[in-house]
């Protein structure tokens, strides 16, 4: 079964079909309505009404035409930017595309350095990512925290776990127990599984302060590594810290599909389900299998 993607736009709440943009999209490369005519297989009269409708509803000139030549207005060129905008968002890419949170596109990105399908990564934060993904760009959203799943009822696949590390400011913290974190200064990290910790901490009456939310654990990391008495929780596959919570913090790292019917998208989960274990220990996760 084929599928084909026609594009219209509306316009101060009117509507103007593709076939209007593609009669312009032509003409703006042969300067000639005839031509333009014969390319679309239809009248020069068909092309005519066509423009000159739009014309008139629009309040403005698509075309400008001499005794020689017929080209766009710039009126006209600015629809047709938009237009072609558009279309090749709806062009579908044959790379696989995926986008997600930095650390599991991290993995994602060294468990694909072989893979024998081309493969697009793109790194951001979950929320940023699953926006991407409901307005189809993405084929694959990668998810550094599962409660974005479960509160969207997505299905997902874990494919390691990972658990978070204390990180301080201080070059030798002396945090050794729960109480030791009382009325401590925090970044909080958007989006992660930073909310096990938090949890954690309110769970045992522990007070502490979030001076700051971030995006990115790398923009955490940097805040904290040049400034005095902060702290922070990150994931422990890609920084070094204390591993005071991390039972508390154990998490899934998991991946969760958008566009089942392109090709190899279940061949690539399948490979990283049965074959990268391995690959995924090396990298600092707990795999799943």
């Amino acid at each position: 079964m084929k599928y084909e993607t026609e594009i219209n736009i509306k316009i101060n709440d009117k509507t103007y079909k593709h076939n209007l943009f593609q009669s312009l999209k032509v003409l703006s490369t042969n300067y000639s309505q005839r031509k333009t005519a014969e390319i679309l297989n239809i009248s020069h009269s068909v092309l005519n009404r066509r423009i000159k409708k739009a014309e008139d509803s629009l309040g403005y000139k698509l075309v400008k035409s001499t005794n020689h030549s017929s080209e766009l207005t710039n009126e006209a060129k600015k629809l047709l930017q938009i237009y072609e905008k558009y279309e090749n968002r709806s062009l579908e890419s044959k790379n696989i595309i995926i986008c997600g949170g930095h650390i599991a596109s991290g993995l994602l990105e060294h468990l694909s350095s072989d893979s024998l399908w081309d493969i697009s990564i793109y790194s951001s934060d979950d929320l940023s990512s699953y926006d991407l993904a409901k307005r189809n760009l993405v084929d694959i959203l990668a998810l550094d925290d599962p409660l974005l799943a479960f509160k969207n009822n997505l299905d997902f696949t874990p494919i390691a776990y990972d658990h978070l590390v204390l990180v301080s400011s201080k070059i030798n913290s002396n945090i050794n127990s729960l109480n030791d974190l009382n009325n401590c200064d925090f970044i909080s990290v958007r989006g992660t599984a930073q909310r096990l910790a938090w949890q954690t901490l309110n769970d045992n009456n522990i007070k502490f302060n979030i001076k700051k939310e971030v995006k990115s654990q790398y923009e955490a990391f940097k805040i904290i590594r040049n400034s005095k008495n902060l702290y922070t929780f990150l994931n422990a596959s890609f920084f070094k810290g204390n591993p005071i919570l991390k039972k508390e913090t154990m998490h899934v790292i998991s991946i969760t599909t958008f566009n089942n019917d392109k090709t190899g998208i279940s061949e690539f989960i399948n490979d990283i389900i049965e074959n990268k274990s391995k690959e995924i220990a090396k990298q600092g996760f707990i795999p799943v299998n």
